[in-house]
């Protein structure tokens, strides 16, 4: 069942890119396992899929002691200040950095354990209240705030599209991220801006076709979750 829902997946990418024109190749997959259950994740593994997403410390922190330790793990939820202690060290990637008082805290714990964090700077692009991250005109200030933190190291831009089934909204908010990517990477020349993590299940075609080259996704392979 996973495998012929990755391929699916992975048919629907090919397809995209090509109405995009681009190369399948520049889009990873990023497997959400927010409620997933361990025999599915190692189905996932065996398949060859590295990247995983976790939306809660604790569970991250549980699946990673029973998991391969060669799966790149990233995290995607909310990141409370006091959770940031117990990441572990094979996080390569947090894609919700919504806020300062949590890029200081990053900064901080990583001073603590001489390491350092890539992070991604978490828009909210929909103007839903529901939704965390910086205002799209507080990102130039949050961006210039983090370059100054040495331990954290900027890698691009993250925004969760509006919930809605109105395509023309979903691909306007995309399509707000990437341009905010490109005025950032204009202004912060020495950032490599890279990544743009953006579409998940419902909506990652639009993504990829506004330029998404880091995709969220969970049920469209894992199924509901209960």
């Amino acid at each position: 069942m996973i495998e012929s829902r990755l391929r699916n997946v992975t048919d629907h990418i090919q397809t995209a890119c090509q109405r995009a024109g681009r190369n399948s190749k520049e889009i990873e997959i990023i497997l959400v396992t927010k409620g997933v259950d361990l025999k599915k994740m190692e189905e996932a593994y065996q398949l060859g899929f590295r990247g995983f997403g976790e939306n809660r410390v604790q569970d991250l922190v549980s699946k990673q002691e029973l998991l391969p330790e060669d799966i790149r793990w990233h995290f995607i939820g909310y990141l409370q200040t006091n959770k940031v202690k117990f990441l572990m060290e094979n996080v390569i990637l947090i894609h919700s950095c919504d806020r300062l008082e949590l890029a200081r805290e990053l900064q901080k714990q990583a001073e603590k354990r001489n390491r350092s964090f890539e992070i991604l700077l978490q828009v909210n692009t929909s103007g839903e209240e529901t939704k965390h991250g910086f205002q799209p005109d507080a990102v130039e200030e949050a961006a210039f705030a983090v370059v100054g933190l040495d331990r954290l190291r900027l890698r691009g831009l993250m925004t969760i599209g509006p919930n809605t089934r109105d395509e023309d909204q979903i691909r306007r908010s995309f399509a707000l991220l990437r341009t905010l990517r490109d005025q950032m990477r204009y202004k912060f020349s020495s950032v490599d801006w890279y990544y743009l993590s953006m579409g998940m299940s419902a909506d990652f075609e639009i993504a990829i076709e506004e330029g998404a080259n880091l995709l969220r996704i969970g049920s469209a392979v894992f199924g509901a979750r209960p």
